[in-house]
């Protein structure tokens, strides 16, 4: 038997630092990265306190801005950033919104899902990482929230690292904690219940994603739709709807400009055969089979697919991809007194073909004028407000005849040729992580190998290293940085040690159930305040032990069984954003403290209740 405890002054305070650390948290009286700073800085002012020299070593207090995991973190999303600028990204958006719709109900199974499976190949930080930007363009297509969606990916991204002995940190070091003799776990060994742990995510968000998940605004997202702001400022109640033209319609054979003078709707975008266009240049002729992006009032709408035999889809499907707000919109665009343009009319200066925009309305003084304006003269001060694809609006920013008024627009610029290289050193950094995990001999830190794939991506021009640095989410990065020293100093003083010893006394002589279970919460409560790689450190060997001293009592607990709870129940972290993956996605998705608290303290219960029952029901 191991000596008894004893609180010494140094875990008085570290318990103290812990305490003050939640009470930060869940209070907000600063945002949680600095909350995190002032811990790590009051962590070290600490150690010069005669007696305190051992709270903490100040050689290293930093040392968690060089940690594997935040190295590891900065690389994804750089990797993230790159695969989004070459497209990858938003053609995954397009492949699970074509499969899964627009609906919440439909659409978080299909990311959840898919996250969930990829990390229990990868780090789970990594899979949500690499979704944040697919995410980011669901929620543009969709006008869904992203705080609806980023919480049921991130959910799911973590419990997906239970499917696998590979899929997270604690399963990994599991088999090298086990004692001597004693049988290892398989690679699909903890499958059925990470699968079930996946499952029971999905289906809470599902059923109750109404009810616990946060309907904020995201980083760097607008309040206001463009078609919002056109109704507000200039009284146009514009729809886009997308419509198929039959063999037999009269507009078949019709040039755009006779189809828009005739019917009062705008055409922005067409597809004949293989040829898709938008801000189509007014002689193009509507052919069989063509499917129009039509913007009108909602009853010029009805009115033009009637008259015209058209087939109006319910949601836009073959521009899906095309007209997203994230590649174009409405815009505003002033004619300045020095224009060369003043005095021409709109039928002259062909402004869909020219520059790219399909005029919808001129403001001009106090009138707002939407008929017959290819004959109108532009005058200095006119308000053109168009239609356009972001990168025309950016090219116009350079012409003198113009000025440009809308500014909040994706100055995006993609670069499709790129995406071999992107596709190759993700393909790299992806296949040296997985070397580590299965070639025999082979030992490369996760940092090393996703750092190859970031730098990969900023040497070929995937990205700049400006785009680079701006892709990474410094929150993020100081959030986790400045916790690692606290939950060093936890172990380090004896901490950890000292709770569980006292929350065991406490629990004396019961069931193999109510110890497997307190040993589950004990490492739930550890992963919160420390990284689960400690908690699991310290509390396998523990539990082990426990369950050995038991089977001497004749309780039937098997050792084997409780230090793979410990591993299993470290990754049950969803209270609170100190989970590598919580605080990726904190900023995004515009969350607090509070809606983890809200959110994932129910997924925190069913994640014990259901992890335990699997575990008994498997082994």
């Amino acid at each position: 038997m191991t000596e008894a405890l004893t609180l010494t002054p140094q875990m008085m305070v570290v318990l103290g630092l812990l305490g003050f650390t939640i009470f930060l948290f869940v209070s907000e009286i600063v945002p949680v990265d600095v909350a995190a700073i002032i811990v790590m800085v009051l962590l070290g002012l600490i150690t010069m306190i005669p007696g305190m020299e051992n709270v903490a070593d100040t050689a290293h207090l930093f040392d968690g801005f060089a940690s594997n995991a935040v190295i590891s973190i900065i690389a994804v999303m750089i990797i993230g950033a790159g695969l989004d600028k070459t497209g990858i990204m938003s053609k995954v958006a397009s492949f699970i919104l074509k499969r899964g719709g627009t609906t919440e109900g439909r659409i978080i199974p299909m990311i959840s899902g898919t996250v969930g499976v990829i990390s229990s190949f990868m780090q789970n930080v990594g899979a949500a990482a690499l979704f944040l930007p697919v995410v980011s363009r669901i929620s543009a297509r969709t006008g869904l929230p992203m705080s609806r969606l980023l919480m049921p990916m991130g959910f799911c991204a973590i419990l997906g690292g239970t499917m696998t002995m590979v899929g997270s940190s604690p399963l990994i070091l599991l088999n090298d904690l086990l004692p001597a003799g004693m049988e290892q776990f398989g690679l699909f060994d903890v499958s059925a219940i990470g699968i079930a742990l996946v499952v029971t995510g999905i289906l809470y968000f599902v059923l109750a994603g109404r009810y616990v998940l946060p309907a904020t605004k995201s980083e760097g997202v607008e309040g206001e739709n463009t078609m919002d702001y056109l109704k507000r400022v200039y009284g146009l109640d514009y729809n886009l709807t997308e419509m198929v033209v039959p063999k037999d319609s009269p507009i078949v054979g019709k040039q755009i400009q006779e189809v828009e003078r005739a019917h009062r709707v705008r055409l922005i975008a067409i597809l004949r055969g293989g040829d898709m266009r938008v801000a189509p240049h007014r002689e193009v002729v509507v052919e069989p089979g063509s499917v129009l992006g039509v913007l009108a009032r909602e009853e010029g709408c009805s009115e033009f697919a009637t008259n015209n035999g058209l087939q109006v889809r319910g949601e836009l499907d073959t521009f899906s991809e095309t007209l997203i707000p994230t590649k174009a919109g409405i815009c505003e665009v002033v004619i300045p007194p020095r224009s060369d343009l003043i005095g021409k009319n709109l039928r002259d200066l062909w402004m869909r073909k020219t520059y790219g925009l399909s005029v919808l309305a001129i403001y001009r003084g106090e009138k707002t004028l939407t008929q017959n304006l290819r004959d109108e003269e532009l005058q200095a001060g006119d308000t053109l407000v168009c239609h356009a694809y972001w990168d025309a609006l950016a090219r116009l920013e350079k012409d003198r005849n113009f000025v440009v008024v809308t500014q909040n627009y994706p100055h995006e610029e993609l670069r499709p040729q790129k995406v071999g290289f992107a596709a190759a050193f993700f393909a790299i950094a992806v296949a040296l992580i997985l070397a580590d995990q299965f070639v025999p001999g082979v030992d490369i830190r996760l940092s090393l190998s996703l750092l190859v794939g970031a730098v990969g991506m900023v040497i070929t021009g995937v990205l700049s290293i400006e785009e680079a640095y701006k892709a990474v989410s410094w929150k993020t990065v100081f959030l986790l940085a400045s916790l690692i020293p606290l939950g060093a100093a936890v172990q380090d003083t004896g901490t950890a040690a000292w709770i569980a010893q006292e929350v065991l006394a406490l629990l004396g002589d019961v069931s193999p159930w109510v110890l497997q279970a307190a040993i589950a919460i004990l490492a739930t409560f550890f992963t919160l305040v420390m990284s689960n790689v400690g908690a699991t450190v310290l509390l396998v060997p523990l539990a082990v032990s426990i369950a050995m001293a038991a089977q001497a009592s004749g309780i039937d607990a098997d050792p084997r069984v409780f230090a793979l709870t410990v591993a299993i129940a470290t990754s049950n972290s969803f209270l609170i954003p100190t989970h590598q993956v919580n605080a990726l996605i904190m900023g995004p998705g515009g969350y607090r403290v509070k809606d983890y608290m809200k959110a994932g303290g129910i997924m925190t219960v069913l994640f014990l209740v259901v992890s335990l029952v699997m575990l008994n029901v498997v082994f």
